[in-house]
């Protein structure tokens, strides 16, 4: 397959208006592997600049640009699949068969409603994309089974003092359990499905469609496809829209959140009181907005903000507040009254820096857990209940091939304002105990609370056809382990996971194919146990219509 085949292919699965959800190397789950090519493609010059890629599914159906590449054969067949975008049409999707073997335990993410297991594990999707006028309508659902296996969960070995934490920190302010049940797992989703109502460059509809937001590659501070699409109604634009101060996209949801179902051991005790805490019945509500301004001054560069209110739905108020309250003031300019209202919010910063003449692009994401008190709050201490993520992305040409360098660093833990002032770990609450998650798994960063990862990797190859490798460590839950180890001065628990990771992708006419194979070294798995070694392999296949 030669390049402009590769692009046209691409162009047809993003008029789709398919899931799109960006990973530092091609993964086995939803659209990812195309988002993954679309976005090199734009740092090369072949995509619309004026895409920032941090709102993502992308809806755009003009992605490409027909003059940047050679070829009159191609503008044509470009024209003629623009002439089905008119008033009616009907598009199967691509049918797609993700598999994944993990030999020891759980690993990996950013892999929509598959779920964290050891053992076997596959997704397939399918589905129709319909269109007549101002409405479309997209099908397609996921089927996910796993085989589920039990594996070694946190040792009751360990101390009294650090169950209790465990549950104090941990069990009792989120619900992210390590086995989603005791044996095979079998669930169908609605998937990247969704009916939506579109005007020029507007766009309203519910849909429960995977979101990322925010420029990383591999981690997303507040919105990521770590976990199952939630339903959710969006009023978002389609394209960037061009004003006299540049361009602008957005997205404003309202949407449900579901629980695991999935109890921890309730026996356990700590001084002859029950360690575990129950959580409330019920879904939570979550309401949240995105916005990316690409300067007209300033070529390239996009600036970006986004906020994520969360609480159960019982607690919600019949206001306007109570409803959307992501427009509400940004300082808290006082005691706050969001713990009266019983709710969480996050928000970020972030920018990406593409350099389509460098054939590169920077980017970073800050966010936080909490609202600062005022401006000088923030001023003095704006590393309190922050999180970060910082990455960039290089391609280099050479007579053969292209060859990509990439990199990111996520950072989820803590920081040393904790001595002085009460915070929670990113994504957990005390008074929205689910925390925020959905169906058992971290909506925003995949590497969960407290957490860290370091990701370096090299990428050869062009279009469909690559090979690559990538290093990772990752480190689990920076925050529970000092709060359970540093009173005990154990300073050699940490648990780190060092990952060589290889990927291959290629194409055979309309079938698509990508793999992958990593190599773990778990140290100190489960802050307990020596150094574990785990494999985990990958392979999806799809079919392009």
């Amino acid at each position: 397959m030669n390049f402009k085949s590769a692009v046209r292919i691409v162009l047809a699965v993003l008029t789709t208006n398919i899931h799109f959800s960006s990973n530092a190397q091609p993964q086995t789950s939803g659209i990812q592997f195309y988002s993954d090519l679309a976005r090199d493609l734009q740092d090369n010059g072949y995509v619309n600049p004026l895409l920032s890629f941090c709102v993502r599914p992308v809806y755009n159906t003009t992605v490409f640009y027909p003059d940047s590449i050679n070829g009159k054969d191609f503008a044509e067949k470009l024209k003629r699949f623009d002439s089905m975008q008119s008033s009616k049409r009907t598009i199967l999707l691509p049918v797609q068969l993700n598999q994944q073997y993990n030999s020891h335990h759980p690993y990996g993410w950013n892999d929509g409603s598959m779920i964290p297991a050891k053992g076997y594990q596959t997704q397939l999707s399918f589905g129709v994309f319909l269109k007549k006028g101002i409405i479309s309508l997209q099908l397609n659902p996921e089927l996910v089974f796993a085989q589920n296996s039990s594996f070694s969960q946190f040792p009751i070995q360990q101390k009294d003092s650090i169950w209790r934490s465990y549950y104090n920190t941990l069990i009792n302010k989120i619900d992210a359990p390590d086995r989603l049940g005791s044996g095979s797992y079998f669930r169908i989703f609605p998937g990247q499905s969704g009916l939506r109502f579109n005007y020029g460059n507007l766009s309203l509809g519910v849909s429960t469609e995977n979101l990322w937001w925010g420029p990383g590659l591999r981690n997303s501070l507040l919105m990521s496809n770590n976990a199952p699409g939630f339903p959710h109604l969006s009023f978002n634009s389609i394209q960037p829209v061009i004003s006299s101060v540049g361009s602008f996209e957005w997205q404003l949801i309202s949407g449900q959140l579901k629980g695991s179902g999935i109890l921890p051991d309730t026996t356990l005790k700590f001084n002859g009181q029950p360690l575990y805490q129950p959580k409330p019945d019920g879904d939570r509500y979550l309401n949240g907005m995105v916005i990316t301004w690409q300067p007209k001054w300033t070529k390239g560069l996009f600036v970006g903000f986004s906020r994520v209110f969360y609480q159960y739905t019982s607690d919600v108020r019949s206001s306007f507040d109570g409803y959307v309250p992501v427009f509400g003031k940004f300082f808290k300019g006082g005691l706050s009254n969001d713990d009266a209202k019983k709710r969480d919010q996050m928000l970020s910063f972030f920018l990406r820096l593409l350099l389509p003449e460098e054939k590169a692009e920077l980017y970073a994401e800050y966010g936080r857990n909490d609202h600062s008190q005022n401006a000088n709050d923030f001023l003095l201490e704006p590393e309190h209940s922050r999180a970060y993520i910082i990455g960039f992305s290089k391609t280099f040409e050479t007579p053969k091939t292209d060859v990509r360098l990439f990199g990111e660093i996520t950072n989820l833990q803590i920081p040393s304002t904790s001595l002085l002032r009460p915070q929670e770990s990113w994504y957990t609450h005390y008074q929205v105990r689910h925390g925020y998650t959905n169906y058992g798994q971290v909506m925003g960063a995949g590497i969960g609370p407290g957490s860290s990862s370091q990701t370096i990797g090299l990428q050869w190859g062009k279009a469909f056809n690559k090979f690559g490798g990538m290093l990772e460590r990752v480190v689990h839950n920076n925050d529970f382990y000092y709060n359970a180890f540093a009173p005990i001065e154990q300073w050699q628990k940490h648990w780190v996971d060092i990952s060589l990771n290889l990927n291959k992708s290629w194409a055979r006419h309309r079938i698509v194919y990508d793999a992958k194979l990593s190599f773990i070294n778990a140290m100190n798995y489960q802050w307990y146990y020596k150094n574990v070694f785990s494999i985990s392999a990958r392979l999806g296949v799809s079919y392009l219509f």
